[in-house]
């Protein structure tokens, strides 16, 4: 499997600040945020899964147009896996006739452009020889992480979290994992936002990367634009057991 880099910034301002979303080979799409509108649109065409981590904005921006754009051509409904939570608040607070359309009911429920999958942590979605399961995450709203396998290695993106001490059990487990994408959204001197928010700072991350026992490449991604140097160097100066990299936008992981 190939995972490409559409968006991984924890904000916009720039050619290079796109929200997070990721393209895995040329059907599936990892989160759904501003970086699915640099996709031309043969390429939106092929899009046929999408996985939600969570219903926050920055990941799920790109959806209502998405599905606009490609449903009435494609002839077939564009599925979007997610929690029942997550599910919910998309259709009430999005797909619900005052913000955008309900495509899970255009042009009519038995032929929809759009169909809600849900899926509860710990359950795993198969595609063809691909598998994508749930993973716990710990957020302001309801939130998974998600771990990628193509039976050969697998891949984890932690999506938006703080500090989960079953995350940390489920990644220990993978010994196939050759990619951990972790969070990392304010530098440390933003510990109490961080701890507010429910997302990481970089002590927080070395202190997760410590009690990580398999050996995967680690990127991090969803650093706040302007911030990202100072936030790799906190990173860095912790030493965590393993190495980390910082994420950028058309970078492609292999696994």
């Amino acid at each position: 499997m190939k995972l490409k880099v559409l968006g991984c910034s924890g904000g916009i301002g720039g050619a290079q600040a796109r929200t997070t979303s990721f393209l895995v080979d040329d059907d599936i799409l990892i989160d759904c945020g501003t970086g699915v509108g640099d996709l031309e649109l043969d390429a939106l065409m092929r899009i046929d899964h999408v996985f939600i981590s969570h219903a926050h904005l920055d990941h799920i921006a790109s959806l209502p147009l998405l599905i606009d754009s490609v449903g009435e051509a494609k002839g077939s409904p564009i599925v979007v896996y997610a929690t029942p939570e997550t599910i919910r608040i998309l259709h009430s607070h999005v797909f619900n006739w005052l913000v955008w359309p309900d495509f899970s009911s255009i042009p009519d429920r038995h032929r929809p452009f759009l169909h809600f999958q849900p899926v509860k942590v710990g359950e795993s979605v198969r595609l063809g020889g691909r598998c994508i399961t749930a993973l716990p995450a710990h957020h302001t709203v309801p939130a998974v992480a998600f771990c990628m396998d193509s039976g050969a290695g697998q891949l984890i993106y932690s999506g938006d979290t703080a500090y989960c001490p079953d995350l940390i059990a489920m990644i220990n487990q993978r010994r196939a994992l050759r990619h951990l994408i972790i969070e990392t959204a304010f530098s440390d001197e933003q510990r109490g936002l961080a701890l507010a928010s429910r997302h990481l700072c970089p002590g927080m991350v070395a202190s997760i990367l410590d009690e990580v026992t398999v050996s995967p490449e680690v990127h991090i991604s969803h650093l706040k634009p302007g911030q990202g140097d100072r936030i790799m160097q906190q990173i860095h100066a912790h030493e965590p057991r393993l190495p980390v990299s910082r994420l950028v936008q058309g970078q492609v992981l292999e696994f």
